[in-house]
């Protein structure tokens, strides 16, 4: 197996609105904020569902990364119900091997309400339900073991629980990366990822404004000075400025691809982590890499949805 992905078994219900829900219901556009079950529910009773689909960021990129030919697996929690079974035969569609027992569960299945903007934004709530029980019991050292890379989500790390399932994976790990995943994460567990970044990953995905929210600068010349200090590979999605993969002292930039007819900006970070780290599975450059990042991101923004 190249690459084992540890996340958040989330399924996502995709829904368009316009900017007054999100003032009206004092969401901040193009975050994730937790919910419990019955503020999902009251958010959604009004809306029209446009696609309910298996989701979960690092669940994301492992699709992402079998669909480009690499052998992979994935492990996240879910109840033995409806969405959790759906999910399971979304992951086996997509020829994922899903190293996760599901059981009946006293919480339901996760579930994340993607709110789309007229502008092509997403803002996520997000109802964690059984996926944010993860534990180190749902860890099989083996299966870690088995795998070149092991990709975890900055979504998936909570204190209790959750964090000791997160550093037995990477103790038990070849290779270990992350994706920051959200402001919202940075902000809330800011002190334990810079404390990942710089002594316990190999790769860090994030994007420009997560990453200078985690070394609290406003000034991108001290990322790049961060990212050479730890001499760690460090990959930088810029919107418009395209992305940048730094390792020592060693800087590789690629351009955004233009003229795109956006329709939905959900998934862009975990698909242009597949094709990073596809790249960077297969022994291809940097370079070639970040092209490969950028190709599939622009592909699922020109869809509704956050798989291809």
């Amino acid at each position: 197996m190249k690459i084992l992905g540890i996340g958040n078994a989330i399924v996502d219900v995709i829904c368009k609105v316009n900017d007054n829900f999100l003032i009206n219901n004092n969401l901040t556009k193009s975050t994730m904020k937790l919910v419990d079950e019955k503020e999902f529910q009251k958010l959604l009773e009004n809306l029209k569902i446009e696609r309910t689909i298996s989701g979960g960021s690092v669940a994301n990129s492992i699709v992402g990364l079998s669909q480009l030919g690499n052998e992979v697996g994935f492990i996240g929690k879910v109840s033995d119900d409806h969405l959790g079974r759906k999910y399971a035969e979304g992951l086996e569609k997509e020829k994922v091997k899903y190293h996760y027992n599901i059981k009946s569960e006293s919480i339901p299945t996760g579930t994340c309400l993607i709110l789309i903007t007229p502008d092509s934004e997403r803002t996520m709530c997000t109802f964690l339900g059984t996926a944010g029980k993860i534990s180190e019991i749902d860890i099989d050292e083996k299966i870690v073991k088995q795998s070149k890379i092991t990709f975890l989500e900055g979504y998936l790390w909570d204190k209790g629980d959750p964090q000791k399932a997160f550093n037995k994976a990477i103790s038990s790990s070849s290779q270990s990366a992350m994706s920051l995943s959200d402001l919202f994460c940075v902000e809330r567990h800011r002190e334990y990822f810079l404390d990942l970044v710089k002594r316990k990953l190999n790769i860090t995905f994030a994007n420009e404004q997560e990453i200078m929210a985690l070394i609290k600068t406003k000034n991108f010349k001290d990322v790049i000075d961060f990212a050479k200090k730890i001499k760690k590979l460090v990959v930088i999605t810029r919107g418009e400025n395209g992305a940048m993969a730094i390792q020592n002292d060693t800087i590789v930039e690629c351009n955004a691809q233009k003229n795109l007819k956006i329709k939905d900006l959900t998934g862009a970070g975990d698909l242009f982590a597949a094709g990073f780290l596809h790249g960077h599975v297969n022994k291809l450059s940097l370079e070639e890499s970040l092209k490969k990042g950028t190709e599939l991101s622009s592909k699922i923004i020109q869809q509704v949805g956050a798989r291809l």
